[in-house]
């Protein structure tokens, strides 16, 4: 029964379907006949349909359809109703139709046709181009395949015929399940393969093309007696074949190869042994995708290509990716195809001329600017392709012909001219491009004192909003020994820029004084830091906000406009000793010896009781060897700190580092007096041991542990001390004393 079910047509027992004719299929016709018709009958005869369905049986029912269906023919809906017109529709089509209505009617349809005929040109013309631009933004399926169809042509009757039958494969799976059966694998299997080793049974088909070995490398050798016996290669009579063997034998022919070329009598080696396989590697496609990849790219640019071939981007994909995989001339004909179907497209031209050779791309740059002849992109590259500097200027010239306003090409002409032929370039440069900052600061370069100014004057009345303008003019002055007005350019910069509402970015100024600082224009960087320093920062964030700016400009190696900073810092904060420190610290790093000497007598002014500063002025002058100076310094410092240990030290360090040992001793007894601490009697019992006076030591050591018993320096001096006597005893019974 099962296999009856299976034989079965699903079809069978089931009603036709709509339309069938049987036979149809195999040339068969359907036919009528007079008993099908029936009899023959007057057409005012009344119908006799017994069997028609209800209302269409008697003559009666036939009359009552027909008014019906008059009535139905008036369109009484509201879509066809108009408030002034009524209904729309002729009020007499139940009406008789007469010949005057036929002759009205024919004239109506005459004046229609000639109204049609006026507009049936451009009608037409304008379907068309619908239809060819519908065409092209939504082809039919039949065009987007049309190059796979013309592939057809080429499979072969052979090939056609072995195409299989459609059969009914459906679900076929499913409906015959065929149950999996998995057998394990005998051991004999696993040993057989494991006693074999390196062996295998097929090679290379590329190694038997020949019945033997084929060396796929250049001069290889080609073996073609089968089973014959080769140097490293013997073939068994079971029909495995060591493909180790092999592989050795292929290095040993490639050996003797490489030094039989490399031993050449003639002194010129055909293949370099060193650089063989280097060789081997540059071979290799410098493209990374796979080969597929490049397919597919291939065949969707250009479909892209064909869909849309008024698209540059797609013409200028398909050269690169060409470019790539290594075809060049395909890449080379592709973008001059692109060149032909976008003629307006400023990329292709510029990719076509960067793919052709030098001559060849030079007509190529030439045709584009016949089609372009306002790119400057284009003008550009036609001069970096000449390699004789006047026809470079000669390039340059023509496109300002053409494109006068551009500051690029301007730029570009004026620097291959000499000095003199620039300027009056610049001249009519500026004329052509009035809103061109650097072509005004490149005249105002070139010319003189006088002229400069005026140009400079010119360029502000063109562009009243740039910086650059005033930085330069200010640069110009102090060039010329006119320090006075450089502060007055800034400050009347920074006005007129407020006037005409340009926002004064402080960070911009900053950078623009680190510049100047780096081309000597030191006068115009301190002005500027002066005018824009303490813009848009809040009082209390001041001081921390300079300091960091001094540090950046430090970093910057813009040593003036730090020092600035540094000078307008002191200016408002003239009392705070930690300016005035890191200041003395900038000048000793970054400035001269009396540039600190300078800035510590200012500071020593504003901030007497800061020791450091006395000390770090005594000191500079005592490096510098002036000794009496940094005495009167150190004098200067008792005076406004007169028990201040630091500045008694440093007068006594003073002093001993001079061997003026007296008046070390007698200072070092006034600050025992005046300023007693350990510290200065430590220095006092150091200055008699180092002279030699061990009782005099160890009497002040004694004295001193008497007020500071708890100071370690001390019991170590006076353990010492006693070693140095040879009394040990003692000496450790003064070390266990300090550590108790």
């Amino acid at each position: 029964a099962t296999i009856m079910n299976k034989k079965k047509k699903p079809f069978l027992g089931m009603p036709a379907p709509l339309g069938y004719v049987p036979g149809l299929g195999r040339g068969a016709t359907g036919f009528t006949t007079r008993s099908d018709i029936g009899p023959a009958r007057d057409a005012n005869d009344p119908v006799d349909d017994r069997h028609a369905p209800p209302g269409k049986r008697t003559v009666g029912d036939q009359m009552k359809k027909n008014q019906t269906a008059d009535d139905d023919d008036e369109d009484l809906n509201d879509t066809n109703y108009d408030e002034f017109n009524g209904y729309a529709g002729s009020l007499f089509s139940s009406g008789p139709y007469e010949k005057d209505d036929e002759e009205a009617d024919a004239i109506y349809a005459a004046l229609d046709k000639r109204m049609d005929e006026r507009r049936k040109e451009r009608r037409e013309q304008r379907e068309k181009e619908e239809i060819e631009k519908y065409r092209m933004e939504r082809p039919k399926i039949q065009q987007q395949f049309s190059d796979l169809k013309r592939k057809l042509a080429e499979v072969t009757e052979e090939e056609w015929l072995s195409i299989p039958e459609v059969g009914d494969a459906r679900n076929k799976r499913q409906r015959n399940p065929r149950y999996e059966k998995l057998t394990p694998v005998p051991d004999s299997f696993f040993a057989k393969h494991l006693q074999s080793g390196e062996n295998h049974t097929s090679v290379d088909p590329r190694q038997t093309q020949f019945g033997g070995l084929n060396t796929p490398y250049p001069g290889g050798l080609n073996t073609p007696y089968p089973g014959g016996m080769t140097p490293g290669l013997m073939t068994p009579g079971t029909g495995e074949l060591d493909m180790r063997k092999i592989g050795q034998a292929r290095n040993t022919l490639m050996d003797m190869r490489l030094s039989q070329v490399s031993d050449s009598v003639s002194g010129q080696t055909v293949v370099d042994p060193k650089g063989y396989l280097t060789d081997l590697n540059s071979m290799i496609p410098t493209h990374g995708g796979d080969i597929n990849d490049i397919k597919k790219a291939r065949l969707l640019l250009k479909s892209v290509r064909e869909t849309n071939p008024h698209h540059p981007p797609a013409w200028i994909a398909s050269a690169r990716l060409e470019e790539v995989t290594g075809k060049l001339q395909v890449a080379r004909n592709l973008i001059m195809k692109g060149t032909e179907m976008c003629p307006k497209s400023e990329d292709v031209w510029l990719e076509a001329a960067r793919l052709q050779p030098g001559d060849t791309a030079k007509a190529v740059v030439a045709q584009a600017v016949r089609h372009l002849p306002q790119s400057v992109r284009i003008y550009i590259r036609a001069a970096e392709l000449e390699t004789d500097i006047r026809a470079k200027k000669r390039v340059l010239r023509k496109a300002l012909e053409h494109v006068p306003n551009s500051v690029r090409l301007w730029k570009a002409a004026v620097e291959l001219e000499e000095p003199e032929d620039a300027r009056i370039m610049l001249s009519r440069a500026v004329e052509c491009c009035p809103t061109s900052v650097e072509l005004w600061l490149a005249l105002a370069r070139l010319e003189t004192y006088e002229n400069a100014r005026k140009v400079l004057n010119k360029a502000r009345e063109n562009i009243p909003t740039d910086r650059h303008i005033w930085i330069t003019a200010a640069k110009l002055e102090e060039a010329n020994g006119n320090t006075q007005m450089v502060e007055k350019i800034i400050d009347r910069a920074i006005t007129s820029l407020r006037a005409n509402g340009v926002e004064i970015n402080r960070e911009q100024w900053i950078q623009d004084a680190e510049e100047c600082d780096k081309a000597g224009s030191v006068a115009t960087c301190q002005a500027i830091m002066r005018a824009v320093i303490g813009i848009g920062i809040e009082e209390e964030d001041r001081k921390h906000t300079w300091m960091e700016d001094a540090d950046s400009c430090v970093a910057h190696n813009a040593l003036e406009c730090a020092r600035a900073i540094y000078a307008y810092a002191l200016q408002v904060f003239p009392s705070k000793k930690s300016v005035w420190l890191r200041a003395a610290y900038f000048e000793k790093n970054h400035g001269t010896r009396e540039s600190l000497e300078a800035l510590l007598q200012r500071a020593v002014a504003h901030c007497p009781k800061a020791e450091v500063l006395w000390l770090m002025g005594a000191k500079s002058k005592w490096l510098a060897g002036d000794v009496p100076a940094a005495r009167s310094i150190l004098a200067l410092a008792f005076q406004a700190n007169p028990n201040s240990e630091e500045i008694w030290l440093a007068a006594v360090k003073l002093e001993s580092e001079n061997n003026e040992y007296e008046r070390a001793r007698r200072l070092l007894a006034k600050a025992r007096s005046s300023a007693p601490t350990a510290r200065v009697f430590m220095k006092s019992v150091k200055l008699e041991w180092v002279l030699g006076n061990i009782a005099a030591a160890q009497e002040l050591c004694e004295e001193a542990l008497k007020h500071y018993e708890d100071f370690p320096k001390l019991w170590m001096m006076k353990g010492q001390i006693e070693e140095q006597k040879e009394l040990v005893e003692k000496a450790r019974e003064a070390y266990n004393q300090g550590v108790r």
